[in-house]
């Protein structure tokens, strides 16, 4: 008997499910704290328990399927590793398009002479010289490489030398545009390949971290992970290629909830503890979003589920709105709850609130605390950031005894971007626990954490409310308006009648009217005419009242809490390989490869050359990745123009995809 282990990371627990290969059951779930920065504590404690749970051997797991939720959180809250952008044949205003200079956020960029034509010949000759020096002039904070060249989807050749080099005179990881996109539009595949060098540290901890503990525990099966298309890869690609599992675990919530509710067409709403993911199912399956993946501020060049994510969920920050009527919001950024502080350090964290509650006027530093996130000092610190790391030697302080003055409060900034220090705070997750919803944590803590946070002022010289319960409420009351803007602005975004501007239509006065059945002169109602699947191990404790407010059926399936992780093991295994056909004059046809460009006579014979080649490429990918009963999928993107009523062939774009299960180990 062969059974399926599902591992699903996201930024606050670790789930881990076990299925019966032959029943299609879930026999044993488990849930652990993911633990940073040894990321192999919560992966290991999560597969121990429902392993146990399940009552079985370890070597009777035949696959593991890994999705997680870091590299999306990691885009939504600007942090991962430093990189630089070496960036050939564009002019420096290029850096301005496709968002590609928030993106490097001040990080390095190399400009250097070079790049292809649309045809795919040399513009200009690549300039080595000035790239070993520049590397040279590098600092040691760099940790991954990103190459884009003009045209590279059209002649990689001048990246893959770039590539050469850097990999010869640092070691460190690169990432070329042209692997990750065959599409033009080079500041956007720059931008795609920056965010992938920045989360290849991470996501190579994340599977380190698996397969160590696998091995370690005896289970000699092939590990999966999802790709942001709900399709698994194995662990090799997904190191390479680690922007490919943005909205990996979302992709994988999406697959967990058509198999555990058999839901045809229905509105996916996944809270986790930093984000927030909706995404429409019709007809049973996701619809793939043809713009290229959108995280946070950041449109890739990546495929994946048509998914809206945002920064909200279970341990969003608390934040007070400015201006004389208060009010709250919550997000983007994530904070580690203070019950789960208070669980993890009692001493530092009641003491410090003890010592604030003795004080009518609120703590300046709102009752926060810093928790560095590292094994070991980590270098290429700034002077600023160094003496902070300096004060957090000996573990967590209180945020006022890290940062003693404005001046340092960019460096703190800095030190979260990076994923070093963690900040403690208010969050949802608290107010569940003083609401009796949630006692998996420190309650008492909680409870003097919104008592503290209470006495704020809003701009009116109010105090925001009078106690822990009365502000607990309204955390909770805020965590529904947001998610239901949240599913408000999917369902316009994705109905039938194409509305401009969403996100305003959801906020608009007469959609809050309806959504309130308005009765007067005017009957205004509002609500969606698909139901919502709720997923997230929070979602039972918040989204009934979500499902009240929209006016629709709210479906919580037994194991909504750990649907990525069963999603993780439900999905099948494709394997993409593109590339494209050019004509540079009449009778010329030119086939743009990986391996360099050919040349062709007659277009049908450049076409099937290239469906050859795409063939064998996407076949040896899905056979490594342990399918052995492969499906090939052929799509063809022909643009001609008429030119005196003849067919003038322009370009042809060529997808073909194998797909299939990845072999059960017996």
């Amino acid at each position: 008997m062969a059974f399926l282990l599902g591992v699903d990371t996201g930024g606050t627990y670790t789930d881990a499910v076990v299925l019966d290969e032959a029943t299609d059951q879930v026999v044993a779930k488990a849930k652990s704290l993911t633990t940073r920065p040894d990321l192999a504590l919560g992966v290991g404690a999560a597969i121990d328990a429902a392993i146990a749970l399940a009552d079985i051997r370890a070597d009777a797991i035949a696959m593991v399927s890994l999705s997680t939720t870091l590299a999306t959180n990691a885009l939504v809250e600007g942090q991962g590793g430093r990189v630089a952008l070496v960036f050939v044949g564009f002019a420096e205003a290029e850096l301005g398009r496709a968002g590609l200079t928030d993106a490097l956020r001040g990080d390095p960029v190399i400009q250097l002479a070079g790049g292809h034509s649309h045809a795919g010949g040399e513009v200009a000759p690549l300039d080595l010289g000035v790239l070993r020096t520049a590397l040279a002039d590098l600092d040691d904070g760099v940790t991954a490489f990103a190459v884009a060249a003009s045209f590279a989807t059209r002649n990689p050749a001048h990246e893959l030398a770039v590539r050469d080099l850097i990999r010869a005179v640092t070691g460190k990881p690169v990432t070329c545009s042209h692997e990750l996109s065959s599409a033009l539009g080079g500041p956007k595949r720059a931008l795609t390949a920056v965010l992938n060098a920045r989360l290849i540290g991470m996501i190579d901890g994340l599977i380190s971290a698996c397969e160590g503990h696998l091995q370690h525990i005896g289970i000699d099966a092939r590990l999966m992970v999802v790709r942001g298309d709900g399709a698994l890869v194995s662990a090799a690609v997904a190191r390479e290629k680690p922007i490919e599992t943005i909205l990996s675990g979302p992709a994988a919530s999406v697959a967990g909830a058509s198999w555990l509710t058999g839901e045809a067409d229905a509105l996916i709403s996944d809270i986790g503890g930093t984000t927030t993911d909706v995404c429409l199912l019709r007809q049973g399956r996701p619809m793939i979003d043809p713009q290229g993946a959108r995280v946070g501020p950041y449109r890739t060049m990546v495929e994946a589920v048509a998914m809206r994510t945002t920064g909200l969920g279970g341990d969003s920050e608390v934040h007070v709105v400015e201006g004389l009527a208060g009010g709250l919001r919550l997000g983007p950024r994530r904070l580690m709850p203070i019950s789960l502080a208070a669980a993890q350090f009692p001493d530092l964290v009641h003491e410090a609130l003890d010592r604030a509650l003795a004080h009518d006027v609120p703590a300046m530093d709102g009752g926060q605390f810093v928790i560095p996130m590292w094994a070991a000092m980590p270098g290429g610190l700034d002077k600023r950031e160094a003496i902070m790391a300096a004060r957090l030697a000996d573990g967590p302080l209180r945020l006022g005894a890290v940062v003693q003055s404005r001046m340092e409060t960019p460096a703190l900034g800095r030190l979260i971007g990076r994923g070093l220090v963690m900040l403690a705070g208010v969050t949802p997750s608290d107010a569940s626990h003083v609401l009796g919803r949630v006692a998996a944590w420190d309650t008492a803590a909680a409870e003097k954490a919104l008592t503290l946070f209470a006495r704020r002022r809003i701009g009116s010289g109010q105090r925001i409310c009078d106690g822990a319960a009365g502000l607990a409420r309204m955390i909770v009351d805020q965590l529904t308006a947001q998610t239901v803007d949240c599913l408000l602005q999917a369902a316009f975004a994705e109905d039938s009648a194409e509305w401009d501007d969403p996100a305003g239509l959801a906020r608009h006065p007469l959609t809050m009217a309806g959504l309130g059945r308005h009765r007067g002169v005017v009957n205004v109602q509002v609500s969606l005419g698909v139901p919502v699947i709720g997923l997230g191990a929070s979602a039972a404790a918040y989204y009934g009242a979500v499902g009240d407010r929209l006016g629709t059926r709210m479906h919580v399936p037994d194991h909504a809490d750990v649907a990525n992780a069963i999603g993780a093991v439900v999905g099948q295994v494709a394997m993409l390989a593109s590339g494209t056909v050019t004509s540079p004059g009449p009778g010329a046809f030119v086939v743009h490869l990986p391996g360099g460009l050919q040349q062709f006579a007659d277009q049908a014979a450049a076409m099937a050359a290239l469906e050859a080649a795409l063939a064998d490429e996407a076949r040896a990918s899905a056979r490594a990745a342990g399918v052995e009963e492969i499906r090939i999928r052929v799509e063809r993107d022909v643009t001609q123009v008429d030119v005196e009523g003849q067919p003038m062939f322009i370009e042809a774009k060529v997808r073909v995809t194998a797909q299939g299960r990845p072999r059960i180990a017996s």
